[in-house]
């Protein structure tokens, strides 16, 4: 199998593990933002964004550690067992840490949500260390599944706790515990990770590479948190957390293009790492590239041209603010999508100092242009400044990329896809109806036009993918 049909593959397997809950959530924003009120869906939004900022904490990224080593080994059951063994012991040593340091703060800390915190984190831990591990050894069927699992239980509860129950912000956070928990026992049990986990496989030497691998990412992760949620807490702060209610509300729907790649980067990035050392790595890297920038290009700027005709539907008036901010965080997604992808190199080479610094850069930017605007243009401080950060950040690791990996780009595509995108805001700000399907028309043909060899690659290789998933 070549490297492009072993890609799609994959994702194909995690796309069915993942989108379909994505898409049910997203269809549910008409019944989150009538139920619940703005400070209620800020306070979930806040707490979540805590929880990602903990995680890679408390875990020193150790998740990804555990899948770069286990793609190397994955021929070495021996080694897989040392990995596992030695992964599982250093989660309960943190576990036991955080709940030591969390119980001393917590007497200080008066709000009723902190608990929450604690278990949502704990659950969150597990959870994303076996589903890396899935990933490591190559079961994406299993990995798409806990993810599956996990999504599709959450938006169930959530109806059932806010819809039926009441329980508003409450509900949701049950909820998505409730959720983590099923996911981490249908892997351990699913996968038997039960099999790989032996005491005398405790390899200390191995453990500190890994860990030596992964606390890079932390600074990264943390860095990554103030660029994507800082924004969140300044609002909250600020303007008040009615207000980071409607920039959640303008989030939900990046948040949707950014998890669509997210389903492909999960994919890419064993793929990089595979394929980093062969000899038509520049040329394979450069298509792959090409093939992003077209479809996520497209997808980016087709929901800027049709989202003049989804809001009204999908979103209550009283989060008609949120409006205003889409464009401006969806062009700052892509410029992610491009950010994330070069960001597989660095992983693939192991080299993940570079990342970390890369973020620092961009999460300074990100604080200093947020702070410095939010008194003056209110919410569009925090768009703005997420844009600027993610597309200094792409700018430097694709200059300083090159001398790992020589990048080609379709320059000739690029300016088309500006212009389109140009047109496409224009547009958007309006708010002429015929004016819009007009440019909702253009755009689609041209999406259709400029990713049509993939449509087309797809297509082809249909029959081939679907004997593969069977098997």
């Amino acid at each position: 199998m070549n490297k492009e049909k072993q890609l799609l593959k994959n994702t194909t397997i995690v796309t069915i593990g993942k989108i379909a809950t994505q898409l049910i959530t997203f269809f549910l924003l008409p019944i989150y933002t009538a139920v619940l009120t703005q400070e209620e869906y800020g306070v979930v939004d806040l707490l979540n964004t805590l929880v990602s900022l903990f995680l890679p904490i408390v875990t020193l990224q150790i998740e990804q550690g555990v899948f770069r080593y286990l793609i190397d080994y994955r021929e070495n059951k021996e080694k897989q067992k040392e990995v596992i063994t030695s992964i599982m012991k250093f989660l309960f040593i943190q576990i036991f840490i955080y709940a030591i340091v969390f119980l001393c703060a917590s007497v200080w800390i008066n709000n009723s949500y902190k608990y929450f915190l604690a278990g949502n984190l704990i659950v969150a831990m597990f959870s994303s260390v076996l589903l890396q591990i899935c990933r490591g050894l190559g079961d994406n069927k299993k990995y798409a599944i806990g993810s599956f699992l996990a999504g599709a239980i959450t938006v169930i509860l959530n109806v059932i706790f806010i819809v039926i129950f009441h329980w508003g912000a409450y509900g949701m956070l049950t909820a998505t515990l409730l959720a983590n928990i099923v996911c981490v026992i249908y892997l351990f049990i699913g996968k038997k990770i039960y099999t790989y986990i032996n005491i005398k496989k405790y390899n200390k030497k191995l453990l500190k590479e890994i860990v030596k691998y992964s606390i890079p990412l932390v600074p990264n992760m943390v860095s990554w948190w103030i660029v994507d949620a800082s924004d969140r807490s300044i609002i909250s702060a600020i303007l008040g957390i009615g207000k980071n209610g409607i920039y959640s509300t303008a989030n939900k729907f990046t948040n949707v293009f950014a998890s669509l790649y997210s389903v492909f980067n999960i994919t890419w990035t064993e793929s990089a790492a595979i394929n980093i050392n062969s000899e038509e790595r520049d040329a394979f890297f450069s298509r792959i590239l090409d093939v992003t920038l077209r479809f996520f290009g497209a997808l980016a700027i087709g929901i800027i041209a049709f989202m003049p005709f989804v809001f009204p539907i999908l979103i209550n008036e009283k989060f008609a603010e949120a409006y205003n901010q889409i464009p401006i965080l969806m062009v700052g997604s892509m410029f992610n999508v491009l950010v994330s992808f070069i960001g597989s190199i660095y992983v693939a080479k192991k080299i993940t100092k570079e990342i970390a610094k890369t973020s620092i850069i961009a999460a300074i930017i990100n604080v200093t242009i947020n702070l410095g605007l939010i008194k003056w243009i209110g919410l569009y401080s925090a768009s703005i400044s997420t844009l600027i950060a993610y597309m200094s950040m792409f700018i430097y690791r694709y200059i300083d990329s090159r001398k790992y990996v020589k990048l080609n780009v379709n320059k000739n595509m690029v300016g088309s896809m500006i212009l389109v995108l140009i047109l496409s805001i224009y547009c958007y700000y309006r708010k002429y109806t015929i004016l819009n399907i007009i440019n909702a028309v253009i755009v689609f043909i041209y999406a259709v036009i400029i990713n049509r060899k993939s449509f087309k690659f797809i297509l082809q290789n249909a029959r081939f993918l679907s004997k593969k998933l069977e098997n």
